[in-house]
């Protein structure tokens, strides 16, 4: 009996194991696989993504360690695993806040290099573009409200939002955020909300946290900004959040949510079946400098973050991504944090998160 009874148990035990093996590659399969794709044609940091009428498109862009703007826009051919080089911005900037609505690409505020004074610095700009890819051509369209970058653009429902940013304190005279330790920015929670269809602004309820260089999504008619960076646009003199706040579109209310796993900024992701993928960033203190591999994906419908997801192949931040079909593309960006002094650490790199491996 005691035999048998050992057998038995023996036997349960493989078969819990046995259950507990294939559960876990079928739960790695659902999440999904990284794989390399066709590197980008040049070295830049700051990029932005977008998808638009099926095809992705990487723009914007600096050099020079992040003082000079490219203002480039490139076309993925997919099926020629090719980079095809675009109409350029009519007025080069990085940080702009981008989106896609009805196939075409919109492009609000931003920063330029200053045309006087130390080039050391962001000017941020209320320019505001509409980007046609059947014509490869540009559009001004009516100014974004204030003069801002690195916040984020999002539709729900025919309108744009455009959300956060950081621009230069008010009521001074300064026109641009220079880099020389001095306080020279200010993080703002502005919320203004664009109509393709009249080509008019309306401004609507300020988001809680002021912040910039967030990621943000829209899910079901309410947008979510998720961590982010307080204070300063520069990552050498400000502060990052984990805090995720929703916006309630039709309310027009805002109310706190779950809080990211990592506080972060400078990251990238996308929205897929109704969850908001982040990943990347980075992270400056006085005892670290680095960039995150973190690749994580927040749930609205639950509240809850998923963690389990497979590393990022490389850890990098100001790069540029964007959903695609069942695909998250991640392109370029920096390998390491902001601040290195000469050394700048881009890369070409071009990772696909493909979610149905």
């Amino acid at each position: 009996m005691r035999i048998t009874w050992c057998l038995a148990s023996w036997a349960w035990m493989i078969l819990v194991a046995i259950a507990t093996l294939f559960g876990a590659l079928a739960t790695a399969d659902a999440q999904g696989r990284w794989e390399p794709s066709v590197e980008f044609p040049i070295l830049m940091g700051e990029a932005m993504g977008v998808a638009a009428g099926g095809k992705f498109y990487v723009m914007q862009g600096v050099i020079d360690g992040g003082f000079t703007p490219l203002g480039v826009m490139y076309l993925l051919d997919e099926a020629g695993k090719t980079w095809i080089k675009k109409a350029s911005m009519p007025v080069p900037a990085h940080h702009a806040m981008t989106t896609e609505y009805n196939g075409k690409i919109y492009v609000f505020g931003g920063y330029r290099r200053p045309e006087s004074g130390t080039h050391l610095a962001w000017e941020p700009t209320d320019n505001a573009w509409e980007y046609s890819p059947e014509t490869d051509s540009w559009k001004a369209l009516a100014p974004l409200p204030s003069k801002r970058g690195a916040g984020a653009a999002v539709v729900v429902n025919g309108k744009i939002y455009v959300i956060g940013g950081a621009g230069t304190l008010p009521h001074t005279s300064e026109t641009a955020i220079v880099f020389d330790g001095r306080p020279r920015d200010i993080s703002f929670g502005n919320n203004d909300e664009y109509d393709p269809g009249t080509n008019t602004w309306r401004t609507r309820r300020p988001m809680p946290t002021a912040r910039n260089h967030f990621v943000a999504g829209a899910v079901k008619g309410k947008i979510y900004v998720i961590g982010g960076r307080l204070g300063s646009t520069f990552i050498t003199r400000s502060v990052n959040t984990d805090l995720v706040e929703e916006y309630d579109v039709a309310a027009d209310g805002w109310v706190t949510k779950a809080p990211m796993p990592t506080a972060r900024s400078g990251g990238a992701g996308g929205v897929y079946k109704d969850k908001i993928y982040v990943g990347g960033g980075e992270h400056q203190d006085d005892k670290i400098m680095g960039a995150f591999r973190a690749f994580e994906a927040y749930d609205p419908a639950t509240n809850t973050w998923a963690q389990n997801l497979p590393r990022m192949p490389l850890p990098r931040h100001g790069f540029a991504g964007a959903v695609l079909g069942s695909r998250l593309h991640f392109v370029g960006g920096g390998v390491q944090t902001a601040g290195t002094g000469p050394v700048v650490s881009h890369t070409k790199a071009h990772d696909v998160f493909d979610f149905e491996k």
